[in-house]
């Protein structure tokens, strides 16, 4: 991709892996036709936003259905879980008439709030909070502590690792949807996949901004993985480990 996009407009389709002569045409042809700095942002607040709702509501979800004892939990988890079954195309009217009618369409909350909870990330915490000792819970509870102080002060710090990992794969879930943002936004440069969707047209592809902009809009998920790849391996190793 980045060779793609270092290359000269009339050396595109070279099969050669380095790049030369080196062109930075097509980045400047991405910045003179497209606000990245823009798009990049309102992408940024798309999926640092939506991640973070994620893994808030479903880390509460999780910890109810992992560590308290209530009638039905079971048949209710599995009805929770049974909604990652769902194709997204059969909620998607319903979802897009109460964006209108509560006035959000074009909106960036109008993007986020459908997609605030998601039921793997249940299903991944619950998994892991299943496996977390219930003496520590227990005598958290004998200290008087009550289950929010347990959750925050004893749960969630021995499950960093496992957070980090979860929040890159929301985080990349995020930034790389499309379709419902072409839903709700219909703006072309809007965000960062509607701005790269638009070097595809019928009068032809541009395939060296394609590779160009693809190749920034990839930055961002890299610098977040390079960030937390400790705590990534941590999770793995955890995991093998229990």
């Amino acid at each position: 991709m980045f060779a793609s996009s270092l290359r000269q407009p009339g050396r595109i389709f070279r099969q050669s892996l380095l790049p030369w002569p080196l062109s930075l045409e097509s980045y400047r042809f991405v910045f003179d036709n497209l606000d990245m700095s823009a798009l990049l942002a309102n992408t940024l607040v798309i999926a640092v936003v939506t991640a973070a709702g994620q893994l808030m509501v479903c880390l509460l979800a999780a910890y109810a259905f992992a560590a308290w004892e209530f009638r039905g939990r079971n048949i209710l988890f599995l009805m929770f879980v049974a909604t990652w079954l769902i194709p997204f195309q059969v909620t998607m009217i319903s979802n897009y008439l109460v964006l209108s009618n509560l006035g959000l369409l074009n909106t960036l909350a109008g993007v986020i709030i459908p997609n605030l909870c998601s039921a793997l990330a249940v299903l991944m915490l619950r998994q892991h909070m299943q496996a977390f000792p219930r003496e520590l819970l227990d005598a958290a509870r004998i200290d008087g502590r009550g289950s929010w102080t347990i959750l925050w002060t004893v749960v969630v710090p021995n499950l960093r690792p496992v957070l980090a990992s979860l929040s890159i794969l929301l985080f990349i879930s995020a930034w790389n949807d499309y379709f419902w943002p072409a839903l709700v936004l219909q703006r072309a440069n809007s965000v960062v996949q509607l701005g790269i969707r638009g070097f595809l047209t019928e009068e032809g592809d541009n395939w060296g901004a394609l590779m160009a902009a693809s190749g920034l809009a990839c930055l961002p998920v890299f610098a977040l993985y390079m960030a937390m790849q400790r705590q990534v391996v941590d999770a793995f190793v955890r995991s093998g480990l229990r």
